[in-house]
């Protein structure tokens, strides 16, 4: 595959709202192309591929030493993107006309290259390709492709081009590397399945579905078991004789990021669990977790005032047994005789909550915010561990919302498909200014929320309402209100009004609310948790 035919794919991808049209797109692109652009295609789209000499400050000085800067300032300003900017305004050089590099190709360069090579290397392909070219070949460097097709995406549309489970699909994916020549041969009936051969792969986990109150009167209270919803990241903790591993709820290793949990899994099993922050016993609230996430390298200091632990959900191995056809309360028996028999450190047992009613679950539930949980997960007593969300087998019954009514202050472009349109919304409320009068002080972002039609409305409204460029942020006037929901607030010394939400996400546009009567920065303070968020 020539790296134009991969820049067209991700400009379709962009493009494309739907989530089975996106399918289509992969299933054609898996069947028509050959090894191993595919492949390596396939990981640039899934997060795998990284190269770590070419930096993003390398493109930077490319396109600066070859345009006016106040035109690259100015095109900056107006596109947003700086990828795209690049991409738009690489002058064109005569006499550059060398055929396109394949996909492979670009990788293999990337990867064999010295670095003081690179520069040469990357405007010569820069100067042969088109604008689109450009744009895929600069993402493919930077690692930010964000064209809508997540790793869970590109594996259920390999599954639907194969025939195979998707499931299968991912219980080999950590096992083969990119350019995953023997997992397509496995796909195309030309090998056999990849065999991890012990290494600790991932295993899809299981998901819960809403409940809300109506529902709850159809349930047999004998049928199910309640535990805590915990309010951290779901995690699944692989170890054996291959290997430790700690998963997203993705699939993502997250390992690095939590050394002292990986060291503690000195063991032969797969666990699920949710991974917290925990301080004498007591779970701390996610913003501290927060500093913890996505780190590469984690400094002592983090490790001693940030320390995490497992709370432990689910056994699906013990050794090379698969317990996830027993099912829960069995599954729960063999945990609990596990962790006796193991102990193994940072990690303890989420506890079952004894009930005889769900009126009376109800009322332990309205005391969850309290104490730092999201609300209760119900687990059918019966129920096998399944990928996915099977309905019917479990349910998450969450606290309701807190909300605010806060006034739009500035406006941001999206990425993939609303790359072209305003959609990451910084919101504030109202405080005193010293000087007798009010001021507004941001409290939050919310990206997510609104319908496609709101989000039109609001580009169309933003645009219409500017009062000042920042990059691809506009700052609007202060008279649009917009009605938050969010899962809980704590005090943060990283923020400017002290506040952090969790979860912000637009419930309503208040055009029938002037901004004078938003709320108050006093009354989000009084949603505040108790235990302070020190994330300084």
């Amino acid at each position: 595959m020539s790296l134009p035919a991969f820049a067209a794919l991700l400009e379709r991808l962009v493009f494309t709202p739907g989530r089975n049209a996106k399918l289509a797109l992969l299933r054609d692109w898996f069947a028509t192309q050959p090894d191993p652009d595919r492949g390596v295609g396939l990981a640039a789209l899934t997060g795998e591929l990284a190269f770590t000499a070419a930096k993003p400050a390398l493109v930077r000085d490319l396109v600066a030493a070859r345009t006016d800067p106040v035109l690259l300032a100015l095109s900056h300003d107006y596109v947003g993107d700086f990828a795209e900017t690049v991409a738009l305004i690489w002058p064109e050089r005569e006499g550059a006309n060398a055929p396109p590099p394949g996909l492979a190709e670009v990788a293999e360069a990337l990867e064999l290259t010295p670095k003081a090579g690179l520069p040469a290397l990357i405007a010569g392909w820069l100067d042969t390709l088109d604008a689109g070219g450009r744009l895929a070949l600069i993402k493919l460097v930077t690692g930010g492709l964000r064209v809508g097709a997540a790793a869970r995406l590109a594996r259920t549309a390999l599954a639907e081009w194969s025939g195979k489970p998707v499931e299968a699909i991912e219980e080999v994916w950590h096992g083969v590397a990119p350019p995953y020549l023997p997992l397509f041969a496995w796909l195309e009936g030309r090998g056999p399945r990849p065999d991890p051969r012990g290494a600790p792969v991932f295993r899809p986990l299981m998901l819960a579905h809403p409940l809300d109150d109506a529902e709850v009167a159809a349930l047999d209270p004998a049928e199910w078991r309640a535990e805590w919803k915990w309010d951290g990241i779901r995690v699944q903790l692989a170890a054996g004789p291959g290997g430790r591993r700690i998963w997203s709820r993705g699939g993502e290793d997250v390992s690095a990021a939590f050394p002292e949990i990986l060291e503690a899994m000195a063991f032969h099993a797969v666990l699920d669990g949710e991974l917290l922050v925990i301080r004498d016993g007591a779970v701390a609230p996610f913003a501290d977790l927060q500093q913890r996430l996505n780190r590469k390298l984690v400094p002592a200091r983090l490790r001693r005032d940030v320390p995490v632990g497992v709370r432990l959900y689910d056994l699906l191995f013990e050794g090379e047994e698969d317990l996830r056809p027993l099912p829960f309360d069995a599954r729960r028996r063999r945990l609990e005789a596990w962790a006796a028999r193991a102990r193994p450190a940072r990690m303890d047992l989420s506890p079952q909550i004894a009930f005889a009613s769900f009126a009376q679950l109800a009322a332990i539930r309205s005391g969850a915010r309290a104490a730092s949980i999201e609300g209760l997960m119900l687990k059918r007593a019966d129920s096998p561990y399944v990928a996915g969300r099977v309905k019917g087998l479990w349910w998450k019954w969450k606290r309701d919302p807190l909300s605010i009514d806060a006034v739009l202050m500035y406006a941001q472009r999206g990425h993939g498909r609303r790359s072209s349109f305003y959609s990451d919304y910084t919101f504030g409320l109202w405080r005193p200014d010293g000087r007798g009068g009010e001021e507004l002080v941001p409290v939050g972002k919310a990206y997510s929320g609104y319908t496609d039609q709101e989000l039109a409305w609001l580009d169309r409204w933003i645009r219409a309402h500017t009062i000042a460029r920042f990059g691809p942020v506009r700052e609007v006037e202060k008279t649009l209100v917009l009605e938050v929901i969010f899962d809980a607030a704590q005090r943060s010394t990283r923020h400017k009004s002290g506040v952090a939400l969790r979860f912000p996400r637009i419930a309503r546009i208040r055009t029938d609310k002037p901004a004078g009567e938003a709320d108050r920065l006093e009354n989000l303070l009084a949603y505040v948790e108790d235990r302070p968020s020190d994330d300084a």
